[in-house]
């Protein structure tokens, strides 16, 4: 059993998506009280909280636009009051997909600036009060298309390979303070975003298990990782993909 002390609290961004539901159920089930983010789905946020609260959890959501640099802040402030945010999942992501010669620039920007500049705007604000408590768990959601490329996807391997940097580097500034920052990278994930690109078969082709991961394997690896248990894994990019990479 890899519980925390029931006062923390957790971000989960995308939290509303399969994914991220999943995340958010896991972390509740350690002990957080889990803040459920969504873009334009407060709904669907509100509807992952209430089953966390229902199943005996403690949960909230919220919503803001992480692209948003004075959006996110002022979200943050006001969670911030209330004390700090001891764990964040950078999990909100898109995909607007394409080969890369006939790529728009909305389509390069857009993904870029919810993955990366996401990953900034809400992690940065966070890192000065986990610091004071001694305390913080970083982990963000990349991708195996950031390990290996994807035909039709530069934008967003791009966009989470750039994550691994960053967390690498931040996982040096804030190791002394009792934080850690870690990627998780999945592969093939059943739910809404693999769609028809991956029917059964593709799928037996391109991954040595033969078959789609479910979302609660990589729930089950980042709530670990946000425990006391995984104190001392720092600055790693673990991949949940089947044996793909």
């Amino acid at each position: 059993m890899t519980s925390v002390t029931p006062s923390r609290r957790a971000l989960v961004t995308g939290g509303s998506g399969d994914l991220g539901g999943a995340i958010c159920h896991a972390l509740a089930a350690g002990g957080y009280h889990v803040i459920v983010h969504a873009n334009t789905s407060l709904g669907r946020a509100d509807d992952v909280a209430a089953a966390i609260r229902d199943a005996g959890g403690s949960a909230q959501a919220v919503a803001f636009d992480v692209t948003d640099a004075a959006a996110a802040r002022h979200a943050l402030e006001t969670l911030l009051a209330d004390g700090p945010i001891h764990a964040v999942v950078n999990n909100a992501g898109v995909h607007q997909d394409g080969p890369m010669a006939g790529m728009s620039a909305e389509a390069w920007h857009r993904v870029i600036d919810v993955s990366l500049h996401g990953f900034f705007h809400v992690t940065q604000p966070l890192l000065l009060p986990m610091a004071r408590a001694r305390f913080g768990r970083i982990v963000s959601v990349s991708s195996v298309a950031a390990q290996l490329g994807n035909r039709g996807q530069a934008n967003y391997a791009a966009a989470k390979a750039a994550l691994h940097g960053a967390t690498r580097s931040l996982a040096r500034e804030m190791a002394s303070r009792g934080i850690t920052a870690n990627v998780v990278a999945p592969g093939v994930i059943e739910g809404r975003m693999i769609g028809e690109d991956f029917p059964p078969e593709r799928i037996r082709e391109m991954v040595p298990a033969q078959r789609a991961g479910k979302p609660e394997e990589v729930a089950a690896l980042v709530a670990f990782l946000c425990s006391d248990a995984a104190g001392y894994i720092n600055g790693q990019v673990i991949g949940v993909n089947g044996g793909m990479a």
